[in-house]
């Protein structure tokens, strides 16, 4: 009796590992997350891990680039053309901050690279080829408002855009520090909604300030 084929999935098996380590590195770093746990929660082997990805290092930098993947995805489904300057602003501002409270694994993913002085993300030729649409959106939406006389002309779209982006990030990345050292938790609606109008009033402030 001839035995059923087993059906291959390479592809299904590469975003498993992916995602397994996603989550491993996010939760332990590089030098934390383990081979073993990786294929385990992939339900897959460490054979297969190193056939797709070559290291354990490698398959970090995969995880980098799918991480920035996913986030020039959500970035480019953002259509702000047709909104109002200020509203458009604040638009583009709230999309970033809830990214980050959606996926702080991408933040913790960040924070790692940073203690490795963004080796593996200076290492990636797709990191660096991937262009983030939202800087080129922002720069759209402050020269609306400009040309409307609402914003003022002294501003540099990438940097107003890192500075926008801190403003959402830090509530997230210090979530826990910040509970525990202020007792202010920011993950309870409420507060995380005080704090959004507060940002929001001082970003427009900055932008429609003389």
């Amino acid at each position: 009796m001839n035995q059923p084929k087993i059906k291959r999935d390479p592809e299904g098996t590469r975003r498993r590992i992916l995602l397994a380590a996603a989550e491993e590195f996010a939760a332990g770093g590089l030098f934390g997350a383990r081979v073993d746990q990786i294929a385990r929660r992939a339900e897959t082997n460490e054979r297969m891990l190193y056939y797709y990805f070559g290291s354990k290092e490698q398959l970090f930098t995969a995880v980098l680039e799918h991480a920035f993947g996913s986030l020039v995805e959500a970035e480019r489904a953002l259509d702000l053309d047709g909104v109002a300057p200020i509203e458009a602003i604040t638009r583009l501002a709230h999309f970033v901050w809830d990214y980050f409270r959606d996926h702080p694994e991408f933040l913790r993913l960040m924070n790692n690279e940073n203690l490795h002085e963004a080796k593996y993300i200076k290492g990636s030729n797709r990191i660096r080829e991937l262009i983030s649409p939202i800087v080129e959106t922002t720069k759209s939406i402050l020269e609306r408002g400009q040309k409307a006389g609402l914003f003022r002309q002294d501003v540099d779209p990438l940097k107003f855009y890192i500075a926008a982006a801190a403003l959402g990030y830090y509530i997230v990345s210090n979530r826990f520090t910040l509970n525990a050292t202020l007792g202010l938790d920011f993950s309870d609606p409420h507060q995380r909604e005080q704090m959004i109008r507060m940002n929001t009033e001082l970003l427009l402030s900055y932008l429609t300030r003389r």
